[in-house]
């Protein structure tokens, strides 16, 4: 093997003088990080409005090879010129996607697999199930009726940003004032609520609206603004349509239709899956404690019983 490798070297560097590098572990996995990093940016590019204008860039990039190739000097030089502006001119156009592109890379904790959980016991507390079962009960009322609602259930990501845009509540949440809250011709009906833990901090309050071109036209503001909170934090947003009744939940940017009420508890169940798990590794630390000190208090037994068969 050795052998045809080195003829094939040979006859490389002395008919085309090429010769053949020297692959290491550590060159492969670079190519392997360079291309997942790629794969993911041209991903990223095609999801958001930023494809169209990187096309434009590709149209200005192929004229000014076509200008090289045929040695047109001074629309060299004036690209030569730009190209420093070009790139703050970059940054300025495509800021929002990358400012959006930074925030969801932020959201993801990356630690969480790998630290043990008593490092993270700030994460673990969520909501309890009676305030996930008044949401589902209450988002099902609402729709039967058609009365329209948005409920945003904030997670890792704090809302306090689109908190202070609306009214100040600290109410623990029931079904009974979730739909009091939106029904129609209330003061405090028109825009959403947030629900940190098991309360709802505020009401009426403002929530970005997405860009996404991927949205239907058929949708109105508050699918829209149920997606644009949920692209720029981790919270699960319920929305309740006005129109047809039916639920749909918004996360991580994307959009589920027409839920039933066993997937939206689906959904709101995974939020509780870091709490859960907390709960059960503390019950198992329970009944070990338990069954060691039925171990000890056995074995203590034993101990005596020994003791006074020997006397």
């Amino acid at each position: 093997m050795n052998n045809v490798l080195d003829f094939a070297e040979s006859f490389l560097r002395d008919c085309f003088n090429i010769s053949i590098p020297i692959i290491t572990v550590t060159d492969i996995l670079e190519i392997i990080i360079i291309a997942v990093f790629l794969y993911e940016l041209f991903k990223w590019v095609q999801s958001t409005r930023a494809w169209m204008l990187f096309k434009g860039v590709l149209i200005i990039l192929v004229f000014f090879v076509v200008a090289a190739l045929l040695q047109m000097n001074t629309i060299l030089w004036i690209g030569e010129k730009l190209l420093n502006a070009g790139v703050i001119a970059f940054i300025v156009v495509f800021q929002p996607e990358l400012r959006k592109a930074l925030e969801q890379l932020g959201r993801r904790n990356l630690f969480r697999n790998v630290l043990p959980s008593s490092w993270t016991k700030g994460e673990l507390l969520r909501y309890e199930d009676s305030t996930k079962n008044d949401i589902i009960k209450a988002s099902f009322d609402m729709g039967r009726v058609k009365t329209g609602a948005l409920i945003v259930v904030e997670q890792d990501v704090k809302l306090k940003e689109y908190e202070r845009t609306g009214i100040d509540l600290d109410a623990l949440l029931t079904r009974q004032l979730l739909v009091n809250i939106f029904e129609k011709n209330t003061p405090l009906h028109d825009g959403a609520v947030i629900v940190r833990g098991d309360r709802i901090v505020a009401a009426t309050c403002y929530l970005p609206l997405t860009e996404s071109l991927g949205i239907s036209k058929e949708l109105g503001t508050r699918h829209r603004a149920a997606v644009g909170i949920s692209e720029v934090s981790d919270a699960i947003t319920i929305v309740v349509s006005e129109e047809t009744g039916k639920i749909s939940v918004a996360i991580d940017g994307r959009l589920y239709h027409d839920l039933d009420k066993d997937g939206l508890n689906l959904i709101l169940s995974k939020a509780q899956v870091i709490k859960e798990e907390h709960e059960k590794k503390k019950k198992e630390k329970k009944v070990e404690s338990q069954e060691t000190e039925v171990v000890n208090l056995s074995d203590a037994k034993s101990d005596g019983e020994g003791d006074s068969n020997e006397e």
